[in-house]
């Protein structure tokens, strides 16, 4: 068994790992594991969250602009993280319109270029064990690529859970070994729990109650894996709705994978395994029932509403359910600390997104955003008049996101500068 490493070899690289045969798990930053701390300062990872069918603007979208705005339907979950999060309206890439151009969100007014989080990925990215990690929640007309190269390459995405799972906990050399570990209630961490309590001994008191904490989040992501298995081998829910002819039958799962999928991305940037992440929200046919109350049609259907208050009403609920996920991302984010003290919030900027500005006539202007954590100074809703001259566009906010992680930005795409002035 590898020996955990002892308090006497300090200071370690903040990359250190419990390994016991095949099983490998990444370790927190700690402080007794980081050497000199560095002084706090601008955030160090990028997360970005898009949908694929975009947000019903009227229910994103704050009536009012400035401080004092009400917080609209959609974005109801995210009430207790007012301060945290910051509302854009206005704001596009000029892009053309249509489903085949949705992938403009990250790359601009050229679909399928240079996307922003891997232009992030290769500045900053390249110091961890993943430059960059792609998900993926929901089902759709095939794969449908968020994150592209600089030779506009589209990047796959990781879809099952239990793939993220072995990937940060796991080594690679003996994935049966892992599927065993799981389909078996075996946790990764009895594998490697004796060199994990002998590390805990070695540490000081504030590096503890964080290994503990990291290790119950662990356990808890677990639990919630095997639970999503089991209810995958049950009977599928059947259903007197008739799908549209253009909607085929998809796994209606979605929600529940995003949450956990989310509770994996927390744990591989809390561990430091990477510090750029993509979340793609797909989406088609799948049939919702959300609060015990079975949707009128699938998740297509209702973005292509027709301004049917019904299917807005059903539209509105699973884009509420996906802000749910990410209230409970951001509160994650929030009550972890990085060794410099920081929240592991304020340490991540978050980008939550679309290319799509309203699905239901296939425009790609006005898109729906929302910038959270980072350290930024939050708690407003920014309305940009598009109509004005030399009004901001999309990736003048990209710009700034750039900036505030440390890479000399002066452009994306279409856009030259900044917008620093709105967090300040």
């Amino acid at each position: 068994m590898t020996r955990a490493p002892q308090l006497g070899a300090l200071p370690l690289d903040r990359r250190q790992f419990l390994r016991a045969g095949a099983t490998v798990i990444a370790l927190p930053a700690l402080e007794a594991l980081a050497g000199p701390s560095t002084p706090a300062g601008g955030p160090r990872n990028f997360v970005a969250i898009g949908t694929y069918l975009g947000w019903h603007q009227h229910a994103f979208f704050p009536k009012q602009a400035g401080r004092d705005y009400e917080l609209p339907p959609t974005l109801a979950p995210l009430a207790g993280l007012r301060d945290q999060f910051t509302v854009f309206s206005g704001l596009d890439h000029r892009a053309p319109n249509g489903h085949a151009a949705w992938n403009n969100f990250l790359c601009g007014m050229t679909p399928g270029s240079w996307s922003l989080d891997q232009r992030i990925a290769d500045a900053i990215g390249q110091e961890t064990r993943y430059p960059s990690i792609e998900l993926t929640a929901g089902s759709g007309e095939g794969p449908q690529a968020m994150s592209f190269t600089r030779q506009g390459v589209g990047l796959p995405q990781i879809d099952r859970p239990s793939v993220l799972y072995k990937r940060l906990f796991a080594s690679e050399s003996d994935r049966a070994r892992t599927d065993y570990l799981l389909a078996s209630g075996v946790s990764a961490l009895d594998v490697v729990l004796d060199d994990a309590k002998r590390l805990e001994r070695s540490l000081p008191s504030r590096d503890r109650a964080k290994l503990d904490e990291y290790f119950e989040s662990i356990r808890a992501v677990e639990k919630r894996m095997e639970r999503q298995l089991a209810a995958l081998d049950e009977p599928a829910t059947t259903t007197t709705y008739k799908l549209p002819d253009y909607d085929p039958i998809t796994p209606n799962l979605q929600i529940e994978a995003e949450g956990i999928l989310y509770d994996l991305a927390t744990l591989a940037l809390e561990s430091g395994q990477t510090r750029v992440i993509t979340m793609f929200l797909h989406g088609l046919g799948q049939v919702f029932s959300l609060d015990g109350r079975q949707l009128v049609a699938g998740y297509h259907g209702l973005s292509h509403h027709g301004n049917d208050p019904v299917m807005i009403r059903d539209l509105i609920a699973i884009e509420t359910a996906h802000v749910n996920c990410l209230a409970r991302f951001l509160d994650q984010l929030a009550r972890k600390k990085t060794p410099e003290g920081k929240t592991l919030l304020d340490d991540t900027i978050i980008l939550l997104g679309t290319g799509m500005g309203d699905a239901s006539r296939h425009s790609n202007a006005n898109l729906p955003t929302l910038v959270a954590g980072g350290g930024f100074r939050h708690g407003s809703h920014v309305a940009v008049d598009p109509k004005e001259a030399n009004a901001p566009l999309l990736g003048n906010l990209y710009i700034t996101l750039m900036q505030r992680l440390g890479i000399e930005a002066g452009q994306f795409s279409n856009a030259s500068r900044d917008m620093n002035e709105v967090f300040s």
